[in-house]
């Protein structure tokens, strides 16, 4: 059973960059949280500056991850932690340049089609 990041209670799984606002179920995309630190005043559902923190703090784990400019599929399946299933679902509105798939590209595909500042 997974534990709220935020106190330690019993969690749910959030998806940081939400599947409505184009996000993929990848496990970079998840963090685990509590009742009340999801769904309450205080989580990401309610308080849109929490929301953002979360989404740039993974915004910035993707640009740590994927430091050179461009990638095979085989390289994210294993970089992002993901399964070939994921990694079509991920690449299939991505340009693929003769070097691979462009890490900005990817980073906004991910981040369900914006780069948040």
């Amino acid at each position: 059973m997974e534990k709220c990041i935020v106190c330690g209670k019993t969690a749910e799984k959030h998806h940081i960059v939400y599947k409505n606002q184009g996000g993929i179920d990848i496990p970079l995309n998840y963090v685990y949280l509590c009742f009340e630190h999801h769904r309450g005043i205080e989580g990401p559902h309610k308080n849109r500056k929490i929301d953002l923190k979360y989404k740039l703090k993974f915004q910035n784990e993707l640009k740590n991850i994927l430091t050179k400019d461009f990638y095979s599929m085989s390289e994210l399946i294993k970089l992002l932690n993901i399964n070939p299933r994921q990694s079509n679902i991920l690449l299939t509105q991505i340009k693929k340049y003769k070097l691979g798939y462009r890490k900005n590209d990817i980073i906004k595909r991910i981040m369900g089609g914006r780069i948040y500042e």
